[in-house]
Order: C-alpha cells, then sequence, then structure tokens
C-alpha cells in the first residue's frame, strides 16, 4: 500500500485500482496513477493506496510511453471520488486504438 503523503489528519481508507494490461501495453507503456496530483509508476495489475475517507480525493491513471511515433497516443482515465468511509475499488478501461480517453470505474 502507498500511503496518502500530503498533509492530512482526518479518517483514512484504502482505494485498490486495477490496471490491466492490453497485450502489447506492456512493452509499450508504463502505468502512471495519480492521487491528488502526486505521481506515481506503478506496476500492471493492482495497486493500492491510502486516500482521505472524508474529503474529496482525485484519482488518475495514465499510461505513459517513448516509443516512437506508432505509440504517441497516451492513455488516460480520471474520476473524483467523494467522501466515503469504505474501501474503493477501481478498474481502468483503456482501448488505445480508439483514442486517448479511458474511463476509472468502481468494482462492486
Amino acid at each position: 500500500m502507498i500511503p496518502y503523503v500530503d498533509n492530512h489528519n482526518g479518517p483514512r481508507r484504502l482505494l485498490t485500482i486495477e490496471i490491466p494490461h492490453l497485450g502489447h501495453t506492456v512493452r509499450a507503456y508504463a502505468p502512471i496513477a495519480s492521487i491528488d496530483g502526486r505521481q506515481y509508476v506503478v506496476s500492471w495489475g493492482s495497486v493500492s493506496f491510502e486516500i482521505p475517507a472524508d474529503r474529496n480525493v482525485h484519482v488518475s491513471v495514465h499510461l505513459h510511453t517513448n516509443s516512437g511515433h506508432e505509440h504517441t497516443i497516451t492513455p488516460f482515465a480520471s474520476i473524483v471520488l467523494s467522501p466515503h468511509p469504505a474501501p474503493m475499488r477501481l478498474v481502468t478501461q483503456f482501448v488505445p486504438s480508439q483514442g486517448p480517453e479511458g474511463a476509472l470505474v468502481p468494482l462492486v
């Protein structure tokens, strides 16, 4: 679990983000997760963060690449989570061939 690093003395909760790869994305991209603007180079699969439970939190994921003109698209997804005490799971959904905008979808 990656701890919340900004100044926050209130309650916290667990956020797990699933970042599945799409075959070629493992070689062409590096996943980067961002919590309230702080970026973390993470691994494919599940990554967990500690986040504030008593205020909105901005979460985003993008896929970074330096692989040249064929892979210059940088897929991204973003969501603002409302205050809530319960743990949460999100899954990223990217289809780079259909454009850069993806989605962060809650798993129930």
